[in-house]
């Protein structure tokens, strides 16, 4: 009821079940899919991978009652655009699907701090988030947010990991000149000359771990 208030918006349509709904979308190709995680028959990490895949300018904002420490990293390492806990203000969805829709990102959520090692979030292999996790601190990677864009983050985790910037490209379905001047404003924004020191920035921010 609330989204179908808002202006410039229409929604196309609502499940309950995970994989009816990725179904419609990989059909109908939204400008923005809203979803919770934890759906019967297909789990929300599922379907952002394969929306992330099949259809790269959707955007994802993730709905979550259950968030963790290890949530934002890994939610941003797979191309998610902005997540806000269940138990903020109906106001801040509002705020994350206008934010996220005009091509930024939003993050709300109290978790408890938890670095995530780079070779987990590219393997995909990190746990779900139990039931029983409760809100705590805002957890460091979201500090990442407010410097770089959700691209310019897909392109630091990768460097973190050691792939050069014609591995990136393909990866991410980008030219080798545009991944060097997302490297080169990466760079600038955090005050860096070489990778080295970039990649200790991610440690510092939560992104990865040595």
């Amino acid at each position: 009821m609330a989204l179908s208030r808002m202006r410039g918006l229409v929604v196309a349509g609502e499940f309950a079940d995970g994989k009816v709904g990725l179904d419609f979308c990989l059909k109908e190709k939204p400008a923005l899919l809203l979803l919770d995680l934890f759906l019967p028959g297909m789990h929300g990490l599922d379907i952002v991978r394969e929306v992330r895949a099949k259809l790269p300018a959707t955007r994802i904002l993730v709905l979550t009652g259950h968030p963790d420490g290890e949530l934002p990293a890994r939610l941003i390492a797979q191309g998610v655009h902005g997540f806000v806990d269940k138990a903020e203000p109906l106001s801040y969805v509002m705020q994350a699907i206008e934010a996220v829709m005009s091509g930024g990102m939003f993050f709300a959520t109290n978790v408890a701090p938890k670095i995530v090692t780079a070779d987990a979030i590219a393997a995909g292999n990190l746990p779900h988030p139990p039931p029983s996790a409760k809100p705590a601190s805002l957890a460091p990677s979201v500090e990442a947010v407010s410097v770089l864009s959700g691209r310019e983050i897909e392109v630091v985790l990768l460097v973190s990991e050691g792939f050069s910037s014609k591995e990136i490209a393909s990866r991410l379905n980008l030219s080798v000149r545009t991944v060097e001047k997302h490297r080169a404003n990466i760079m600038e924004k955090v005050g860096v000359r070489e990778v080295a020191s970039l990649v200790r920035w991610c440690v510092q921010a939560g992104l990865v771990k040595n």
